[in-house]
């Protein structure tokens, strides 16, 4: 597994350079700078498993079957392609909740220099997915398809981006809209198809499979993607920053997080009041106050 990981970041460091080189685009050496910087910064940092998953998922479809040099740098430019739009959902998701850490580090936008050039720097981001898929995949039978894969997982995710956007709209704040099902919608558009489906959708493609033969794939992936939001929603409120990597802002920023929905539906009427006034508020006492009550709902240990 660690050579397989050394082998992926090789990969990035050589679709990098071939991004810095489009020729697309005349780089000046200020733009150039800036874009690798911001690439360095936003791509690689993560755990990487979207990305390694592809390979993983391929190497099991093979069978047992070695892999070629040039299979393992196509699963990884496709895995890589998943990290980059990650990267890009990433960059914009923390300005629109005036995040303040990711990964360990500050987020991009709250950096020195860069503060809205973020929201240009997404985009970029976005559109450097296009360009490695028609650099390397251009000649392949299906490379149509996963242009229609990307399009169509970007399109759910931003979608479920803003239904998670529009529930928690500034002086509109009603608990009254939250429940199991609406957690469901937000987790399942917003998260599972591209943490969960698109890796593996990716393998299948490279395969020579046809998506639609594997509807139960995604329905099962798509399971495993809500599972793992629940287990986020968690981390979020009781996860320790310095392992996360980020500080967990849910109850402030008012989210449709598992934890809430979870404890509008235990909550007698008394406790329910509680979480109407103290939910969605940014003062410490407030966000206190409703982690007592998680904590006497026997959430805190797992309902």
């Amino acid at each position: 597994m660690a050579d397989l990981k050394s082998k992926f970041l090789q990969v990035y460091s050589v679709l990098k350079s071939e991004l810095l080189e489009d020729p697309a685009f005349e780089f000046t050496n200020d733009s150039r700078q800036w874009v690798e910087r911001m690439m360095d910064y936003n791509v690689p940092g993560g755990k990487l498993n979207r990305g390694l998953s592809v390979i993983d998922s391929y190497q099991l479809l093979q069978e047992g079957r070695e892999l070629t040099e040039d299979e393992i740098f196509l699963a990884s430019a496709l895995g890589w392609c998943i990290e980059w739009l990650q990267a890009f959902f990433l960059v914009l998701d923390d300005i629109m909740d005036g995040s303040h850490t990711r990964r360990g580090q500050p987020c991009w936008f709250r950096l020195p220099k860069v503060g809205m050039i973020a929201v240009n720097d997404g985009v970029v981001l976005r559109n450097h997915i296009p360009r490695i898929l028609r650099k390397h995949f251009r000649e392949k039978p299906y490379y149509v398809d996963l242009l229609d894969l990307f399009n169509e997982v970007e399109f759910q995710t931003a979608s479920g981006q803003m239904i998670d956007l529009i529930t928690t709209i500034q002086g509109e704040k009603d608990l009254s809209k939250y429940s199991l099902s609406i957690h469901r919608r937000i987790v399942q558009y917003k998260t599972a198809y591209y943490s969960f489906y698109l890796s593996v959708a990716c393998a299948l493609l490279m395969s020579g499979e046809e998506l639609e033969n594997h509807i139960d794939v995604k329905n099962l992936l798509i399971e495993m993607g809500i599972y793992f939001q629940v287990q986020d929603d968690y981390l979020d409120c009781y996860g320790n920053p310095e392992t996360i990597g980020k500080i967990g802002t849910d109850i402030e920023d008012f989210k449709c997080s598992w934890l809430v929905v979870k404890a509008l539906e235990l909550s007698n009427e008394e406790q329910k009041k509680i979480l109407y006034e103290n939910y969605g508020k940014a003062d410490p006492e407030n966000v206190a106050k409703v982690k007592a009550l998680y904590k006497e709902l026997d959430i805190e240990v797992g309902s």
